[in-house]
């Protein structure tokens, strides 16, 4: 993976950062406790900025639950994610591991989306 090109491709495109992000809705109870922190997404949702606020809503009705603030965005590979990362999501790494394979079969580059709770 080459990290500059895709950290220079995100700076470049700050004015087209998403502004909006969506979960499962059985994620909603553990991004609102503050259980989960990351989300792991492939190359076609990373382009979000650090700093900037997005919406988030439920994936299957499109309901607004909360805002985050995203704190970073980090390439990893499949096969490098660890125990951290699937403390991050709230769950064991061998849950997170078929999550994403779920979600996006035969991918090895990810990306991690580091995010905070926005309470105002």
């Amino acid at each position: 993976m080459n990290k500059g090109v895709n950290l220079k491709r995100r700076l470049q495109n700050k004015e087209k950062a998403p502004t909006k992000m969506t979960f499962f809705s059985r994620f909603e109870a553990d991004i609102l406790s503050g259980n989960k922190t990351i989300t792991i997404r492939d190359i076609s949702e990373s382009d979000y900025v650090v700093g900037t606020r997005v919406e988030v809503a439920t994936l299957e009705e499109g309901r607004v639950f909360t805002y985050l603030k995203i704190m970073d965005v980090t390439e990893v590979c499949f096969h490098d994610l660890t125990d951290f990362h699937a403390q991050q999501e709230n769950m064991s790494l061998v849950e997170l591991k078929q999550v994403i394979s779920d979600i996006y079969p035969g991918i090895s580059q990810l990306f991690v989306i580091s995010f905070a709770l926005i309470t105002e």
